[in-house]
């Protein structure tokens, strides 16, 4: 079975295109600058050279028919026809409280995700285009919404709920969702893979940190907190967002600033974090090699990022009543030698030990904890595009097993789905 994943930015495509056969990628590539004059594209396929192109690209559905023009081309393509794909699997951003599993797209999915736009804006509206783009060009294709919400829906109301009156959640959906969930998911779950299951690993604590950031506390291979909230702002110290802020700040600094609401909202989630601390960068290596050359305002942000990872780290396994396994992954936790150095130095008391020469790794799953340490400390690369593309295959399965069932209740011969 060949299964496309699309993940639609407001001006860029993601995709990757997988034989599930033996889960081997066929291509994949990056459009981005879409809506511009000089957008960009670049598709790798499998056993052959990249491609670079840069054209004008008007919209999502052009991206989306160049992505599969190129899937088929006689020299850079990977597959005969588009008749190969048989599913269509689609990374969405929030999917409120409605969805906690993968769905089949249908129009009553497409209502849902676009009342979660409120809580989404920046995202679902893209994921939307993408969806309607494939819908177009290829109707009789099932497409499948894989939500980053999805994971976190096992929290406790404990967990998930704020401070704040209950009006706010019954009224406005105002609670903890969680993102990065499909990551959060994939890395925990080879966790306990590696572990030896649920009876030997059953409290993991994932840490996503890449330009965005994110910890997850997992027990019994369901997560019970997360540090992302309503919206990706809240939780750790990221790149450019500031994280969890006294709230009163917000309307401090509008009434000393005169900012808008629109005004505090970009300051908070592309001005501030790592970028807005150092005043150098919202890149890690940036500002690592800043504070070696005595940069101060470099090494404070190190310090902040590093203390806000610790300390979600400390709370979940207080929260879970210990730790058994930290997980960490995406681009700087599966490439960044020393912040993972820096994040494990002091948790030994939770009997995390790291070892230096296990930690020489970068971007391959492995063990990096001391061969004695009671907690295991782990790399493992996330891979979000085959957690969609799997859970597309399950519920394409689920399809046919239903279409093979009302065919044998009426009496009428069973169709045959090659592609399946």
């Amino acid at each position: 079975m060949i299964v496309l994943v699309i993940n639609c930015g407001s001006s860029s495509i993601k995709y990757q295109l997988f034989d599930m056969r033996n889960e081997a990628v066929l291509a994949k590539g990056l459009m981005e600058r879409i809506g511009m004059d000089k957008a960009s594209f670049i598709h790798q396929p499998a056993h052959k050279d990249r491609v670079t192109l840069s054209r004008p690209i008007n919209d999502h559905g052009v991206g989306i028919r160049m992505v599969l023009d190129s899937l088929v081309d006689p020299t850079i393509g990977v597959i005969e026809s588009l008749n190969e794909i048989a599913a269509v699997g689609h990374r969405v951003l929030h999917g409120g409280m409605k969805f906690s599993d993968s769905v089949l797209i249908t129009p009553d999915v497409i209502e849902a995700i676009e009342e979660c736009v409120e809580l989404g804006p920046l995202h679902n509206p893209a994921n939307i285009l993408g969806i309607k783009a494939c819908e177009k060009l290829m109707p009789d294709v099932p497409q499948i919404a894989v939500f980053d919400t999805g994971f976190h829906q096992t929290m406790p109301p404990h967990a998930y709920l704020y401070g704040l009156p209950y009006e706010a959640f019954e009224k406005y959906g105002v609670r903890r969702y969680g993102f990065h969930g499909t990551s959060h998911r994939y890395v925990s779950q080879r966790a306990l893979a590696l572990m030896g299951g649920v009876e030997k690993a059953r409290r993991i604590i994932t840490c996503h940190l890449g330009n965005g950031a994110s910890v997850a506390a997992i027990l019994n291979g369901c997560c019970v907190d997360t540090s992302m909230g309503l919206t990706p702002l809240e939780g750790l110290v990221m790149g450019t967002r500031c994280g969890d802020i006294d709230p009163a700040i917000i309307p401090f600094l509008m009434k000393k600033t005169g900012m808008s609401p629109e005004e505090i909202d970009a300051y908070m989630n592309k001005k501030s974090g790592l970028l807005g601390l150092s005043g150098i960068s919202n890149d890690v290596r940036d500002i690592e090699e800043a504070a070696l050359q005595g940069h101060n305002r470099a090494n404070i942000a190190l310090e902040v990022y590093v203390h806000s990872i610790r300390k979600y780290i400390g709370s979940y396994a207080a929260t879970m009543g210990g730790v058994d396994a930290i997980v960490f992954t995406a681009g700087l936790g599966e490439n960044s030698i020393s912040m993972r150095s820096r994040i494990c130095h002091g948790l030994e008391f939770l009997g995390a030990y790291i070892d230096t020469n296990k930690n020489s790794v970068y971007g391959k799953e492995t063990e990096i904890s001391t061969d004695s340490s009671p907690v295991k400390i782990f790399v493992i690369p996330t891979n979000e595009e085959l957690v969609i593309a799997r859970d597309s295959v399950g519920i394409c399965a689920k399809l046919q097993n239903a279409d093979q069932s009302q065919n044998a209740a009426l009496g009428a011969p069973r169709r045959a789905h090659s592609s399946l």
